[in-house]
C-alpha cells in the first residue's frame, strides 16, 4: 500500500505537471471507484471545466483544490483564488495499488484503468488500480469537505505538523497496551504511517515491534519520534519506494527500497551488525527487525 512519502511523491508531481489546467470531461470505467456523488453522471459533470489550483495531502489521501474563473476576472488562478474562484474538491485515495499517471490522452490503456480525467491539453490523469480498493470523491463548493470524505475525520496529525512532538507522541502511548508496531499503524495515533516505514522508524530507535507502548521508556519515545520523520524524509527525498507497485505520476518506480534497513530485508544481514533481518506477524502484518539491534 502506497504510504505517506509515496503520496507525497505523488502529490509534488501532480503539482509541478497539472496546475491551471482545465478538466473538460472524463471516463468512469469502474463505477465503485467513485465513492461521491454515487452517480457517475454527477461525478464527471461535476468537475468539468474546473482547474486545478493545487494538490493537498492530509495522511494518505490527497485533494485536489479546484476553481473556475469568474467570467470578465483575469490573473492566476492559484494567486488570488478568494475574488475570483469558486472552490470545489478532487479527492483521491490510492489505497494497496492504486497510481495516478499523468499521461497523453493517446497512450494505450492499462487493463487496470479506473478512472481517466481529461485536460485541456490533450492529457489526462489516469487512476490505475489494480486491487480496486482505491477511491475518488468530488466535494460540491460549499460543502464540508470532511462530511463527504469521511476518513478525513479520523486522521490524527501528520508526522510534519508542528503538533507531532514528543509529547504528543508520549501522550498517545502511554495508557496502550498494544505492541509499539500496531499503534504506529493507527491512523488516529500519526496520520499517513504505515507498515514499511514503521518497521524502519522502529530499526533506528533500536525497538522491538512486540514491545508493549505501556512498557517503553521516555528516552526511547525521544528516539522514536524524530526516527519517524527521518525515514519518511529519506524516503521522499527518493522519491518513494519500490515496494507495492508503487510508481510515481510519471509512471516512474521510486528510489528508498534499496535503501531499507529492515523491510522486506528477512534473512539478508543487517546493515549494521550483519544479523539476519527477522519477520514476525503482529496483527496480521509482517514486521521485520533485526534481534541484536532492536531490544
Amino acid at each position: 500500500m502506497p504510504e505517506l512519502p509515496e503520496v507525497e511523491t505523488v502529490r509534488r508531481g501532480l503539482n509541478q505537471l497539472t496546475l491551471n489546467q482545465k478538466i473538460v470531461s472524463g471516463d468512469v470505467l469502474l463505477h465503485r471507484t467513485i465513492a461521491y456523488p454515487l452517480e457517475v453522471e454527477a461525478f464527471l459533470t461535476g468537475i468539468q471545466g474546473y482547474q486545478i489550483v493545487t494538490w493537498h495531502r492530509r495522511g494518505k489521501y490527497l485533494l485536489a483544490e479546484l476553481g473556475i474563473r469568474e467570467e470578465g476576472k483575469q490573473g492566476n488562478i492559484e494567486e488570488s483564488p478568494s475574488p475570483v474562484c469558486t472552490f470545489s474538491y478532487l479527492g483521491a485515495h490510492l489505497r494497496m495499488t492504486g497510481q495516478l499517471l499523468y499521461l497523453n490522452r493517446d497512450e494505450p490503456l492499462h487493463k487496470h484503468t479506473r478512472v481517466r480525467i481529461f485536460f485541456d491539453n490533450d492529457k489526462e490523469l489516469r487512476f490505475v488500480d489494480q486491487r480496486t480498493f482505491g477511491q475518488m470523491w468530488w466535494v460540491p463548493p460549499q460543502v464540508e469537505v470532511e462530511s463527504i470524505m469521511t476518513g478525513l475525520a479520523k486522521l490524527a496529525v501528520d508526522p510534519f505538523s508542528p503538533e507531532f512532538t514528543i509529547n504528543y507522541l508520549a501522550n498517545k502511548l502511554k495508557n496502550s497496551r498494544r505492541p509499539i508496531k500496531t499503534a504506529l499503524l493507527d491512523q488516529s495515533n500519526i496520520a499517513g504511517l504505515g507498515n514499511i516505514y514503521a518497521d524502519e522508524a522502529l530499526f533506528l530507535s533500536h525497538i522491538r515491534p512486540e514491545t508493549l507502548c505501556t512498557d517503553l521508556l521516555l528516552q526511547q519515545i525521544e528516539k522514536l519520534h524524530p526516527a519517524i520523520i527521518e525515514v519518511l524524509t529519506k524516503s521522499i527525498e527518493a522519491g518513494g519506494t519500490t515496494f507495492s507497485n508503487f510508481l510515481n505520476v510519471e509512471g516512474i518506480n521510486g528510489n528508498y527500497g534499496g535503501a531499507a534497513w529492515v523491510y522486506n530485508r528477512t534473512g539478508q544481514a543487517c546493515r549494521l551488525c550483519s544479523s539476519p533481518i527477522q519477520r514476525t506477524r503482529l496483527g496480521g502484518r509482517s514486521s521485520h527487525f533485526c534481534l541484536e539491534c532492536q531490544q
